[in-house]
């Protein structure tokens, strides 16, 4: 009877302890959450305005292109043709949003995949990644929202439908396919560029000639979108769900599926937090930098 007195004495602290140790364990993950918020608030704020601007800039794009009422979709015959235009001026956009002084203290990811891929290699804290994440959906809903106020709703009409991405005629499993790729070459074009001292500096080249590439050729089968927050803000306004599991599968899968060829990424990785201060215009860098004593910011 006293051995099993003791016995469930000893259960019940252990239970106490395990609760004690949860409750801790807790505390700790709300502590570094606020930490992380109140640090790094201001990049944050950037990743949401960087693909608000992103977004903005599609609907506009795609309704001058589109829209019936638009002179340009008169003066411009077929749709390469348009592609090629939609392409081109998405690829600069990028290239500006990144290379302003917004870009290049935030990192400039604008694409949870991204974001989610840098937090899988270790580049990237868990609670920056969740912010950073959360800022991006806020900036992409956002800016579909703002072009539709300035457009006076042309953004809405049926030719243009918030630019929103879709399958194309091969259906979801091309679409699939077609986004894990792209999203595993613009990674991998991030990764091995801003990991070499004499390339460093033509990342953003590099990514903004992919997007205008994608949206020129690759299109067609699944829009292109390598970014679960691009594709949710046309998605909410335009009230179309489906496949939208897709393009927030697809591209986090595909970017980080470079992890697994990331081998020449990791034995860079000290020369890459050495020369963190001088190429912060890099897509990648880790919010943890900024932690270092006179660092100013990413």
């Amino acid at each position: 009877m006293l051995f099993a007195n003791k016995m469930t004495n000893s259960a019940k602290m252990s239970g106490a302890t395990a609760e004690s140790e949860r409750g801790t364990l807790h505390r700790r993950d709300s502590l570094k959450a606020l930490s992380s918020l109140r640090v790094h608030w201001p990049e944050y704020l950037m990743e949401a305005g960087e693909l608000g601007l992103y977004m903005f800039f599609t609907c506009v794009f795609a309704t001058l292109l589109r829209h019936p009422a638009s002179p340009l979709r008169h003066f411009i015959v077929g749709d390469v043709s348009r592609r090629v235009l939609m392409g081109s001026a998405m690829g600069v956009t990028a290239i500006a949003i990144v290379m302003s002084p917004w870009g290049k203290q935030s990192g400039v990811h604008f694409n949870p995949g991204i974001t989610v891929a840098f937090f899988w290699l270790g580049k990237v804290e868990l609670w920056d990644a969740f912010w950073y994440a959360t800022g991006q959906f806020l900036g992409g809903i956002s800016g579909v929202a703002i072009a539709t106020a300035v457009l006076r709703g042309a953004a809405g009409d049926g030719t243009v439908r918030y630019a929103v991405t879709v399958p194309g005629v091969y259906g979801d499993g091309a679409a699939f396919v077609a986004e894990l790729i792209i999203s595993f070459t613009l990674m991998s074009a991030i990764l091995f560029t801003s990991n070499r001292e004499s390339l460093s500096p033509y990342t953003p080249y590099f990514s903004g000639a992919l997007i205008a590439v994608y949206l020129t050729l690759e299109a067609p089968l699944s829009g292109a979108s390598t970014n679960p927050a691009r594709s949710l803000g046309s998605a909410l306004h335009a009230g179309h769900w489906h496949a939208l599991w897709i393009y927030f599968v697809a591209p986090p899968l595909g970017a980080g599926g470079r992890r697994s060829v990331s081998a020449s990424s990791r034995r860079s990785s000290a020369a890459l937090r050495q020369a963190l201060p001088r190429q912060r215009q890099a897509l990648h860098i880790s919010l943890r930098s900024s932690n270092r004593p006179g660092a100013k910011s990413l």
